[in-house]
């Protein structure tokens, strides 16, 4: 079925509105906006990850492609290398799918996954037409913050298989104090019905496989001190979708080193600490007392002090940036 909805080009690069920050910028004329990212594809790494959730990461690993910037840019970023930093080098289309091709022979990825792209969109496009113009069909993922343009989402349609979006706050003070976005309750859940309107649910628990292929999977992260703003994620989505949507409940957090020297010290104490087995606990059980089916739940192999990172931190300062990853 075409997609009747504007396409995404690299036109759209001159008066940049891809994200819902709509800078306007001309990206094409070395100009940048929030995400501080030009026209240039810029990338901070390309690999296998078998860190993500079993049925993406399989037992031979996602095909994880990490695009430098971010146009969500929360302050505890795990990931502040690239969306703050900058870390990356830049890519054409064509490099980035013969790396992809490349990693479908030596490793037999799963699937492709596009991690915060939003960004760079059309890029993401063309790369998808590069590989389907030679028989790449593993499944297409878009691994994406939640806070996305609807229109942007309608004009992925046809190049979308799997997208995975986190969902992060059902409060939108804690939204504008923690992401500058005071909109992304609003924005994260009219960007998932549309998902869910195209995809479905993600289909390895629907038809019981080991590895998906098609459909939505929603991740949040429990914050520390949010214990009600977690619930309150979690009820949004029962509310919406009922029981049977994928969810995968994550403890993971730790306070980066870019978060432990923000000078806003006395506003952001609360996250310079990791979760407690309490919080987990609350939040965990609201979710099952919900009645959620098909949940992947993080639990939290322990609580260390909140200096210790977990083994999900990356490096992007190193080849190889998750442990694990070969």
């Amino acid at each position: 079925m075409a997609n009747i909805y504007s396409e995404l080009s690299f036109e759209d690069y001159k008066h940049c509105t891809l994200c819902p920050r709509e800078c306007k910028v001309d990206r094409t004329n070395g100009q940048t906006g929030y995400c501080r990212e030009t026209d240039k594809l810029k990338i901070s790494s390309i690999g296998a990850h078998f860190g993500e959730e079993p049925p993406i990461s399989g037992k031979n690993g996602s095909g994880t492609v990490f695009f430098t910037g971010c146009s969500l840019k929360c302050c505890y970023c795990q990931n502040y290398q690239i969306s703050f930093q900058g870390i990356g080098d830049f890519y054409t289309c064509e490099q980035v799918a013969g790396e992809l091709r490349k990693l479908v022979e030596s490793h037999g990825i799963h699937n492709i996954n596009f991690v915060t792209p939003d960004h760079f969109f059309p890029h993401t496009i063309r790369i998808v037409e590069l590989l389907r113009k030679t028989n790449t069909s593993i499944p297409i993922l878009y691994n994406m913050s939640g806070y996305q343009k609807l229109e942007s989402v309608k004009a992925l349609e046809e190049y979308a298989d799997i997208y995975m979006p986190d969902f992060k706050y059902a409060d939108k003070q804690l939204a504008k104090e923690l992401s500058h976005a005071e909109d992304y309750p609003d924005r994260a859940l009219e960007s998932l019905i549309e998902m869910v309107s195209q995809k479905g649910f993600l289909d390895s628990f629907i038809d019981d496989k080991p590895i998906a292929t098609k459909g939505v999977l929603v991740r949040h992260l429990i914050l520390p001190g949010q214990v009600q703003n977690s619930k309150d994620v979690l009820t949004t989505l029962f509310l919406e979708f009922g029981k049977d949507i994928p969810i995968s409940l994550m403890s993971q957090y730790y306070p980066t080193s870019m978060l432990m020297k923000n000078d806003k010290s006395a506003d952001l104490m609360y996250m310079k600490k990791r979760i407690t087995l309490k919080e987990f606990e609350e939040v965990y059980e609201h979710a099952v007392s919900l009645g959620f089916r098909n949940m992947h739940v993080q639990f939290p192999q322990n609580f260390r002090s909140k200096k210790d990172k977990t083994d999900f931190a990356p490096d992007f300062e190193k080849e190889k940036p998750f442990k694990g990853n070969r």
